[in-house]
């Protein structure tokens, strides 16, 4: 039987609660090799390198850990990255797009614990394009309310301070 080498990736967007004991990327980690041992009986073995980016959002690639593994999927040390949920791994369309041409060009794939992905099929692909494109959504239409929002208080004079709290600015007389 052919060994799939499988390597966890975890992402936490905040430092918040990463020096406990136990925090959310020990989480992710763990329900992960369960899921892997949970397949031992295709090939999977897990590969023991730690692929975790703490305290960073999935807004961009530019993640150390993120960049390590996907080295290391391009120099066929890894077959198989598998994440808690997707959104782990990044939330724009585009990105992924990247990550998955990366997964191919190396002959692998990427499987979600938590969620009925698995690129490795079309069909997988296909279902994960829906909520990537439901996150990007949901950030976009986020970042149009704020910026509305910042429209809106410029025309009555109000503008957001450094410290986030809303500040009076005087209108200059016409």
């Amino acid at each position: 039987m052919k060994k799939t080498r499988c390597a966890i990736y975890t992402r936490k967007s905040s430092e918040d609660g990463l020096a406990q004991e136990f925090n959310s990327l020990h989480a992710q980690r763990e329900s992960c090799v369960a899921y892997i041992a949970s397949q031992k009986h295709e090939g999977w073995v897990l590969s023991p390198e730690p692929y975790d980016d703490g305290g960073l959002s999935g807004g961009s690639l530019d993640r150390a850990a993120l960049q390590r593994l996907l080295d290391d999927v391009r120099e066929g040390r890894v077959d198989q990255i598998v994440v808690y949920k997707i959104d782990r791994l990044t939330r724009w369309l585009a990105d992924f797009a990247k990550i998955v041409d990366v997964l191919d060009a190396a002959g692998a794939s990427l499987v979600s614990v938590t969620q009925s992905f698995n690129t490795a099929t079309s069909m997988g692909r296909l279902t994960l394009n829906m909520p990537l494109s439901f996150a990007q959504f949901e950030r976009e239409v986020t970042a149009e309310r704020v910026r509305d929002k910042i429209a809106a208080s410029k025309r009555k004079g109000l503008w957001m301070g450094a410290a986030s709290r809303w500040v009076t600015i005087p209108m200059a007389a016409h």
